[in-house]
């Protein structure tokens, strides 16, 4: 069996001590940085992030124990909370003193339940009662509030990338109040309900801080809660409920991810897809929001693949003891110690590790049959290009049957791509020329995704190797390019010369001259201006020409030859052309054919098989003559 794992842990995780070494782990989602903590005497404390930079070793001084432990952005200020009213702060900045200074909440007999840093030196406070929003100011060891808003609080939630607070409150937890921060502002958005389950009265449900998520999916906001089965028998299976929020407007609940079971979940967001892990199954599902289902007003999903579990990982021995040849040790999926955090983090305490979480694409090639469907999931992730061109030569590889609608449904995908892509660049050059105007925003010049497949990707990866292929009918290879050309003209993208090239050299190698002639005569091959060779007679005229020049350009003389007497133009080509190219070729059987046939065209025409003065074949006779002799030329035909 191919592997089907279509996720996987990175291979170089951040390594960290492990649980049973310290007193306390942390994870600050903002920084991607895990906090192991080791107090006794002084508090040690090292600090793993996902590069060299941003690792640190210090110790402080033991105070009580740590409650919460986080950088400011760039590691300049270390926040700790080790009470329930007061947040300490520690400059890591260079040429400002290490010495501790303190805040406490404002709001009377309130408790901090946590803080989160929106910027380098601005913090906010959240409290049961409320948030404080702070400006730090290391050289004077001092904090100031910039503004307060007073707000029953259960739990809080923070999306580090849009720099959102959700605040969970009322009585059930259902009622959320986002808060948005932007360099010393702080703006409140608006509040909206989670639908709760309805369970028998007088049973009430509360919403849980485990059961929602804040993450950024194409760009958008999304608040995710995770919906337990409720025991009414019409909805057994438990769903993800995406709530849209928006900077301004009204939070709008847009999509619902079957999950078809029940049990303990936990959710990740990778590459723009949705992945939810099922602890019991040991399996996880992923879900893209942008394969769309039936029109309705929220928007239904299944699973875009069948359930996997993420690809077994080993982790590597370490230690003084560890000898060479002994094997990595299994990791534990789906482990009752994993810490599932957004967007794409995978933390096992015990074990020490910090995985990012990917996505595999090569295995989701054979899950998912409908290749249309397969091809709108690959061209929204990052690295799909390659995975695309080895689906469209697959798919070819397949071979005729009933394949041809799959193949033109294919090609209109990657072309709409293209296209879009091919717009956006020209609207940006457009802007470019004529120079910034009033009041409109600065041109970003558009991201050229590995999506965007064009010509010579589809010539050199696919198209190029499936014409030699053995074994495929002829029609069916011609009925692929012009598939390819056909969809490239729906988008009014100009065809490059080399695909008509390659319908050319098809075309010739199977002697379809009949079929050449008439995809010229009804303009099927209709740019195909670039195709004329620089030669030195004046430029040729009619479609016919055309490809009698590609032809001999690619040293194709007796193909040329054939084409042309098949439309019935050899009459008039002109000898001299293909003389040229059969001498060029360096082939002396194929220059004595070339000769002999406009010697034998000479006689047919005017009685007499040499050449007129106008034709300037001096040079071809003298050449002939010296490999053949005088004797070889044919003798006028005596009557």
């Amino acid at each position: 069996m191919s592997d089907e794992h279509y996720l996987e842990l990175c291979d170089n995780p951040v390594q960290f001590e492990n649980a049973s070494s310290v007193n306390n782990v942390f994870f600050d989602e903002a920084n991607k940085q895990v906090f192991a903590v080791r107090s006794g005497g002084a508090t040690g404390v090292v600090v793993k992030g996902p590069d060299d930079k941003n690792s640190v070793a210090f110790r402080m001084d033991d105070k009580g124990e740590v409650k919460c432990i986080k950088f400011s952005i760039g590691n300049k200020i270390l926040a700790v909370q080790r009470t329930s009213k007061s947040v300490d702060f520690i400059n890591f900045m260079p040429d400002y003193p290490h010495t501790e200074f303190s805040q406490e909440c404002k709001t009377k007999n309130a408790s901090v339940l946590g803080f989160c840093w929106t910027n380098w030196n601005e913090i906010v406070f959240i409290t049961d009662q409320g948030i404080e929003f702070y400006q730090v100011f290391p050289d004077k060891r001092s904090v100031k509030l910039l503004k307060s808003q007073s707000i029953n609080v259960n739990w809080y939630q923070y999306c580090p990338e849009t720099a959102v607070i959700l605040l969970s409150t009322t009585v059930q937890g259902n009622v959320l109040q986002p808060f948005a921060f932007r360099s010393g502002t702080m703006s409140k958005m608006s509040k909206f309900e989670i639908e709760l389950p309805v369970v028998p009265k007088p049973a009430k449900l509360s919403l849980s801080e485990r059961d929602i998520a804040m993450a950024t999916i194409y760009g958008q906001l999304y608040v995710m809660y995770l919906k337990h089965h409720s025991r009414t028998a019409n909805s057994p299976s438990a769903e993800v409920v995406l709530y849209h929020l928006p900077r301004e407007g009204a939070c709008k609940k847009s999509h619902v991810l079957k999950l078809n079971t029940t049990g303990k979940f936990a959710l990740n967001i990778v590459d723009n897809l949705v992945v939810v892990h099922h602890q019991s199954s040991q399996t996880s599902l992923i879900f893209d929001i942008r394969l769309r289902e039936p029109d309705c007003a929220v928007n239904t999903h299944q699973p875009v693949l069948p359930a996997r579990s993420i690809h077994p990982y080993r982790i590597p021995l370490s230690g003084p003891t560890v000898v060479p040849s002994q094997p990595a040790v299994p990791c534990q999926l789906y482990s009752s110690s994993w810490s599932v955090f957004q967007p794409d983090i995978i933390i096992s305490a015990s074990e020490g590790y910090l995985w990012y979480l990917q996505v595999k694409l090569p295995p989701t090639v054979n899950l998912l049959q409908d290749k249309g469907k397969l091809m709108d999931f690959l061209l929204r992730r990052r690295d799909c290009k390659m995975v695309i061109l080895s689906v469209c030569s697959q798919i070819l590889e397949g071979g005729e049957k009933g394949s041809l609608p799959v193949v033109a449904t294919v090609f209109d995908k990657l072309n709409q791509v293209y296209k879009e892509y091919l717009e956006a660049e020209q609207t940006y050059t457009l802007a470019m020329e004529s120079g910034p105007s009033r009041g409109s925003a600065a041109q970003k010049r558009p991201v050229r995704t590995q999506a965007v497949i064009d010509q010579s990707d589809m010539y050199t990866h696919v198209l190029s190797a499936f014409t030699e292929r053995k074994g495929v009918s002829h029609k069916f290879i011609i009925a692929v390019l012009m598939e390819y050309i056909r969809s490239l003209n729906q988008f009014q993208i100009t065809v490059q010369h080399y695909l008509y090239e390659l319908v050319i050299k098809t075309l010739v190698q199977h002697n379809l001259f009949y079929m050449l002639h008439q995809f010229l005569q009804y303009h099927v091959l209709s740019d195909s201006k670039p195709l004329v060779r620089a030669t030195p007679q004046p430029r040729l005229s009619t479609a016919n020409d055309e490809i009698v020049e590609v032809l001999l350009s690619k040293q194709q003389v007796l193909g040329a030859l054939r084409f042309i007497r098949s439309v019935g133009g050899h009459d008039n080509v002109s000898a001299r052309k293909f003389l040229d190219a059969a001498q060029q070729t360096g082939d002396q059987m194929l220059f004595y054919t070339v000769f002999r046939f406009f010697q034998q065209r000479n006689q047919r025409l005017r009685g007499n098989p040499a050449f007129n003065p106008g034709e300037h074949c001096e040079e071809h006779v003298v050449h002939f003559k010296q490999l053949f002799g005088e004797q070889a030329l044919m003798k006028p035909a005596t009557v």
